[in-house]
């Protein structure tokens, strides 16, 4: 299993921004009301973001510091929760991103500013919960005997194609 790359992140962070920057034009569009965003949006992302940091430093001290063993359907389960957290924290980071700026030319009005605000934090949280779970990501890699902090650690010796029978 790869890391999950850079650009995928950024990927999935620009179609949320698309959706949050077109969601309030949308919707007025149809006639409703563009809904408010609650400090609890933020509070929940950032409790989940502290969860899943919290799994990552468990995970790699005992991993990699401990050097103790886990099981591989545990360690299965980690990593599943490590890339949807990076798939759904970009798209919310970049959705609630595009909320806020949606709305960053009626900052004068105080339903504007409470927008922007809200959106703003709600969009640190879930990059935190990125980060997170791309930290819990690494510390599921399970080190082999040549990854250590000796000279040369962490150079693999270079696989060799099999001898023929």
């Amino acid at each position: 299993m790869r890391r999950t790359p850079l650009l995928r992140v950024l990927g999935l962070a620009a179609v949320g921004f698309a959706g949050g920057r077109l969601m309030p034009p949308l919707v007025v569009r149809s006639d409703g009301t563009v809904p408010q965003v609650s400090w609890l949006a933020a509070a929940l992302l950032g409790l989940i973001a502290l969860l899943v940091g919290g799994l990552a430093w468990s995970t790699w001290q005992a991993l990699h510091k401990k050097k103790q063993r886990m099981a591989s359907h545990h360690a299965l389960r980690l990593l599943a929760l490590a890339k949807a957290g990076i798939a759904v924290g970009s798209v919310v980071a970049g959705f609630y991103a595009g909320y806020a700026v949606a709305y960053l030319d009626a900052w004068d009005t105080e339903l504007g500013r409470e927008r922007v605000i809200h959106s703003g934090v709600a969009a640190v949280a879930a990059v935190l919960l990125v980060v997170a779970s791309l930290l819990l990501e690494r510390a599921c890699v399970v080190p082999t005997d040549g990854d250590d902090d000796g000279p040369g650690g962490g150079k693999r010796a270079p696989r060799r194609s099999p001898e023929p029978a």
